[in-house]
């Protein structure tokens, strides 16, 4: 196989910030989601904050998670939506400087604004994100490349494709070449607003049933319409044949197909949560398609996303991440 994954999702380029706990009852902001925004709240919002104190980082949940199995020494290919404007330019220079490969050239798209995310990180280290899709609302079917998901392990989806009717149709198009071409699917659901809200869009996609699906607790339960995680867990497998529950301090639960692996939490000073799930997928399926088992893959991927947790920002250094990989390995 030419790549370990294919990954399709929402080009987003981050504006991390932090605020006080009363920023949100002020602004009118939902805490702990995240919600889709018109350009122009998210324009109210960029004026509420200090954006002098703010960085700009790529990021998307599929790109933060594509990105960190480059880094790991992985081989992945992403499809995606930019437009010709400086953040577009941004976002693909970043995807290449981490050995990611894309059928995108950023000048090449007429639209009017690459998407962007207000990432509003509080002091209990929640972060809280307005997202504002812009030409990510435009991508679908035709953006994506048959030939690389043909040469690739996996398919990977984030579930913030869902919301917008040409993305879904974009996941739908995308699993079925994954079938015909018996590449493995993976799936994330992303966020717990994207199961609640948008329950039958996210269960079109798992369909029969999905190869491999990351969630945390929370989502799994509004997904199985359960309040117990053992219930939860039970009725996952149904539609799942393989899955990883994250269960934040408390470590994570991997679902190999045949049995459950309790996988154990670093412990770690929690600064920012922002991309900790994208990179706990991101080093779990780097792990499994290098020849690691689930529980080695669970114990990598725990001890990156406590890295993520611990520091600003969703992604980490290649230097950073390959130590982390020497550390599995001795």
């Amino acid at each position: 196989m030419k790549y370990d994954v294919y990954a399709i999702g929402n080009a987003i380029v981050d504006i991390v910030t932090e605020v006080e706990y009363d920023f949100f009852q002020k602004n009118e902001v939902e805490k702990g989601v995240m919600t889709l925004v018109d350009e122009k709240r998210q324009q109210q919002l960029m004026k509420a904050i200090d954006m002098e104190r703010s960085k700009l980082t790529g990021g998307g949940s599929a790109g933060n998670t594509i990105t960190a199995i480059s880094q790991f020494g992985g081989k992945g290919f992403y499809s995606c939506a930019v437009a010709k404007d400086e953040l577009g330019k941004f976002f693909i220079d970043d995807l290449r400087s981490n050995g990611v490969e894309t059928n995108l050239v950023y000048d090449q798209l007429p639209f009017d604004h690459t998407g962007r995310c207000l990432v509003m990180t509080s002091p209990d280290a929640e972060r809280t994100m307005n997202t504002f899709l812009g030409v990510n609302s435009f991508f679908s079917p035709e953006f994506l490349d048959e030939e690389a998901l043909k040469a690739s392990k996996y398919l990977y989806m984030e579930g913030y494709l869902v919301p917008s009717p040409k993305g879904l149709e974009a996941m739908k198009a995308a699993k079925k070449l994954a079938e015909h071409h018996k590449v493995s699917t993976a799936l994330t659901f992303s966020d717990p607003s994207m199961v609640k809200y948008f329950s039958t869009q996210m269960e079109e996609i798992v369909g029969a049933s999905v190869d491999l699906l990351f969630c945390n607790e929370e989502e799994a339960m509004i997904f199985t319409g359960t309040n117990d995680i053992l219930e939860a867990r039970e009725k996952l497998k149904q539609v799942a044949k393989r899955f990883v529950m994250t269960l934040g301090k408390n470590g994570a639960l991997v679902f190999d197909g045949d049995t459950f692996i309790q996988i154990e939490p670093y412990k770690v000073t929690a600064i920012d949560s922002n991309g900790a799930g994208d990179m706990f997928a991101g080093a779990f399926m780097y792990a499994i398609t290098h020849g690691h088992s689930f529980a080695e893959a669970g114990k990598l991927a725990s001890l990156a996303s406590s890295k993520v947790v611990g520091q600003w920002g969703p992604r980490l250094t290649t230097a950073v991440l390959q130590q982390l990989l020497t550390e599995l390995t001795q």
